[in-house]
């Protein structure tokens, strides 16, 4: 039995370029945004010691956070007519965010890791509301202007929680 292909043209009023630029930009952010899940939920898995709670329950809301991004992501790509990712593989050669394979991680140094990561996260979100701009992409700027206001509530918690745990340090 022969399989019919059929393009994934979704119609759009961006031009093409835009779609690529935007599409590109946005599968970066959504291989990202994975990466910085799986790490959030290995460490909310791992985590130990006195503030064992706290710090559990504090990464599992920000993982689902993260989760609850990757299909508004993928679907906003697909909206404007681009193609997105497809594997593991392909999020591993895409993603920036660096995994962290360790056996044993402190807890500090998990809210620490999660946090820079976070902080990274909101400037990329930021790259490409500006490319989102250049093409006159409201709607995906709308969704970034979110996401990053979201990233940066993740970054001031995961602050918080570490200089409560070290005295009132930063």
């Amino acid at each position: 039995m022969r399989r019919q292909s059929a393009p994934l043209a979704t119609p759009t009023d961006l031009k093409p370029a835009a779609t690529k630029d935007i599409a590109g930009a946005m599968n970066a952010i959504l291989a990202d945004v994975f990466a910085l899940y799986l790490k959030t939920k290995n460490f909310h898995w791992h985590m130990s010691g006195p503030h064992f709670r706290d710090y559990h329950l504090l990464l599992d809301e920000q993982a689902d956070q993260l989760f609850a991004m990757t299909d508004a992501i993928a679907e906003r790509v697909r909206k404007i007519g681009g193609s997105t990712l497809k594997s593991v593989g392909h999020i591993s050669r895409l993603q920036r965010v660096q995994d962290n394979d360790v056996d044993y991680v402190q807890p500090q140094d998990m809210l620490a890791e999660v946090r820079e990561d976070n902080k990274e996260l909101a400037a990329r979100l930021r790259e490409v509301h500006n490319v989102c701009e250049e093409h006159r992409d409201i709607a995906t700027a709308s969704l970034l202007e979110v996401w990053i206001d979201e990233t940066e509530r993740r970054t001031w918690f995961l602050f918080e929680a570490a200089r409560q745990a070290d005295s009132g340090k930063p």
